[in-house]
């Protein structure tokens, strides 16, 4: 299912969002594949009765193997916002981890050459704080994803940027720059600006000084 619109705030967007590739399947589709061609096979040979019993349950086995696995595909969810990664799995237990754009450090992914081949991969997500390296498995196009992440975190700081010049007001307000400062640091506390930002932008103002 699509992710739930109320659960974004109130100016973030979905960018994408993600199912597991269909190479997820390949397990239950072989197996289906093989009770079934034993299933044919019991009928062709005329197989005794026990052994049509048989196939006729393995394939009821293997298709509620299946549905079990769909349900967790259908309930699994990688996204990508204008503010924040969110990863989430479960169909009666639910969970899940959300990354906000600013706390990501680095986005590799990993791929064999059967995966290049059918276009899955592993993505594996560095951020500051406890969650450290989350792993993020079959993705489709992983590469795709990675660039897609590295622009919304690009974005969502151009957008930062903007606050701050909005809150900090046009230079010709007469604002000095130890005011400005001051006005920085205020933002910082509220949250409005990373630890990071908030050094950035101070330097720049003490380098107009």
């Amino acid at each position: 299912m699509p992710f739930p619109s109320e659960n974004l705030n109130a100016t973030e967007q979905v960018v994408l969002d993600l199912r597991p590739h269909w190479w997820y399947f390949m397990p239950q589709v072989v197996a289906l594949l093989i009770v079934i061609a034993l299933g044919l096979l019991s009928l062709v040979f005329s197989l005794p009765e026990e052994g049509q019993l048989f196939a006729a349950g393995a394939i009821l086995v293997v298709l509620g193997w299946f549905l079990v696995r769909y349900l967790i595909w259908a309930n699994t969810n990688f996204v990508i916002t204008t503010d924040r990664l969110i990863n989430r799995s479960g169909v009666l237990n639910r969970q899940g981890i959300e990354i906000p754009l600013e706390r990501v450090n680095t986005v590799f992914f990993r791929q064999t050459l059967f995966e290049r081949v059918i276009g899955a991969g592993d993505l594996v997500i560095e951020s500051a704080g406890e969650q450290g390296a989350q792993m993020v498995n079959n993705i489709r196009k992983p590469l795709n994803v990675q660039n897609e992440i590295y622009r919304q975190m690009e974005n969502n700081e151009n957008r930062k940027y903007d606050r701050v010049g909005r809150n900090l007001g046009p230079p010709s307000t007469g604002s000095s720059i130890p005011e400005q400062i001051q006005k920085l640091a205020e933002l910082h506390q509220q949250g409005v600006l990373t630890d990071r930002e908030f050094q950035q932008k101070k330097q720049e103002l003490l380098d107009r000084m």
